[in-house]
């Protein structure tokens, strides 16, 4: 059977990586790929992860180097880079998710050393019938289901999978007939990882109870796909109608179906935080988001607060050092913008032909934080009334409270969130400015 790595439309005048652990299936797939460029004048980067994990990673390393440097004398287009990790895996952290993550890390910095835009990846058939069986056990959704997609693009990398429809028989073959020497990781025999017990201890049984599981089950993630990108696609559309800068809009968004509600929620949250979204927590949200007043849910990254009818998220800000002062005064003498870093934001000031406060009321402020019994008038002819009062009927939640307090001789001028104190308004024809906090 005949195996081709070259992907459709690749520009064969380009380099090519191939991520090459030294193993059957990568070194297979960069046999083949070194063959088709040297028949179209292409070059071939091999990309090899020395991870440390394991006793026989330097014996795997000198292998890959003595089969990169044979090929090469041979007249295959081929060059090896290789990159050592560092760091490792902290306590309690999944080994085989920090040796993906770092693993694909280091792939990245390879390829943009060779200049290469497109990474080729090994994975074949049953590796995507695995993938999504362990999905399916881990109760993933239809984007899980998918598995493995055959391009993504990524940080500038195209990755490619170009065998995902090949058979491992057909890979095993292929070495065969090439008299191919790879190596053997002797983690593959260790069954406290997911992927190697459904491996050794079920597929074995699985594929013999159901010869044509593995095709099948490529088929169905195949199918999985196409239904996840039709979803993304409706929750886009859906989104444009009842999200904006201001957050998910909750009345539009329970104009929804029920399902459609769940699918544009997803859509928004992972856009939000950059990752999916737990079940729990979207049918949470569908339970408590229809209603009424202020509510907030913490999250990892961040928090989601349902204020004034939108939904809104606001991810947690590094840790920086607060200066141990505050601004405690400010001249404001014309309109701009004054950074108040040590409050948390800035002040802006606008000229406005009415509603404003004097220019002269600016030229010296006091910039001073709640004590508590301050009182602020709300409109001309309506009574003084206490900070808290005032922020409750204006339905003012605690976060959007930051912020100083403005005095000018004595006077509160203006409090974020509230504006201006209608004590200080200007009368019609002096220059004035109106006030806004803006938080950083």
């Amino acid at each position: 059977m005949a195996v081709s790595p070259t992907p459709r439309n690749a520009d064969p005048l380009h380099s090519l990586a191939v991520a090459y652990s030294a193993g059957r299936d990568s070194t297979a797939l960069l046999h083949a790929t070194a063959r088709a460029a040297a028949e179209q004048g292409g070059q071939v980067v091999a990309l090899h992860v020395h991870h440390g994990l394991s006793p026989h990673a330097d014996e795997w390393l000198a292998h890959a180097q003595v089969q990169c440097a044979q090929w090469a004398k041979r007249g295959l287009p081929v060059r090896l880079l290789a990159r050592r990790l560092a760091d490792r895996p902290v306590a309690g952290e999944s080994i085989e998710a920090w040796a993906r993550q770092a693993r694909y890390r280091a792939l990245r910095l390879m390829a943009v050393e060779a200049s290469a835009s497109v990474v080729l990846l090994a994975h074949h058939r049953r590796d995507q019938a695995e993938t999504l069986l362990l999905q399916a056990l881990r109760g993933a959704g239809v984007a899980g289901l998918a598995g493995m997609p055959r391009m993504i693009e990524r940080d500038g990398i195209t990755w490619m999978r170009p065998w995902l429809d090949h058979s491992r028989e057909a890979i095993e073959a292929y070495v065969r007939h090439h008299r191919l020497r790879y190596v053997d990781d002797d983690s593959n025999a260790d069954t406290r990882f997911a992927r190697n017990r459904l491996r050794l201890q079920v597929w074995p049984a699985f594929s013999q109870a159901f010869p044509q599981a593995e095709a099948s089950l490529a088929d169905a993630a195949s199918w999985a796909a196409e239904a996840s990108n039709c979803l993304a696609e409706l929750a886009a559309m859906d989104l444009s109608e009842v999200s904006n800068v201001k957050g998910l809009g909750v009345a539009a968004w329970l104009g929804l179906s029920q399902a459609r509600q769940g699918n544009a929620l997803r859509a928004w949250l992972k856009a939000q935080t950059g990752r999916a979204a737990p079940t729990s927590l979207v049918q949470r949200l569908q339970h408590e988001l229809p209603g009424t007043g202020s509510a907030q849910w913490p999250l990892q990254e961040g928090l989601l607060r349902r204020h004034r009818g939108h939904l809104l998220f606001a991810a947690h800000q590094p840790a920086t050092q607060v200066p141990a002062e505050r601004d405690t005064s400010l001249s404001i003498l014309r309109a701009g913008r004054f950074a108040l870093p040590a409050w948390g934001g800035e002040l802006i000031a606008k000229r406005v032909k009415e509603g404003g406060v004097p220019l002269a009321w600016l030229a010296h402020l006091e910039l001073r934080a709640r004590e508590g019994g301050e009182q602020f008038q709300a409109g001309i002819g309506r009574p003084a009334r206490s900070l808290k009062k005032q922020f409750q009927a204006a339905d003012i939640p605690e976060w959007e409270r930051n912020g100083p307090l403005v005095y000018s001789g004595g006077q509160l001028v203006f409090v974020p969130g509230l504006g201006l104190d209608a004590r200080v308004l200007a009368l019609p024809g002096q220059p004035q400015l109106s006030l806004h906090w803006r938080s950083s």
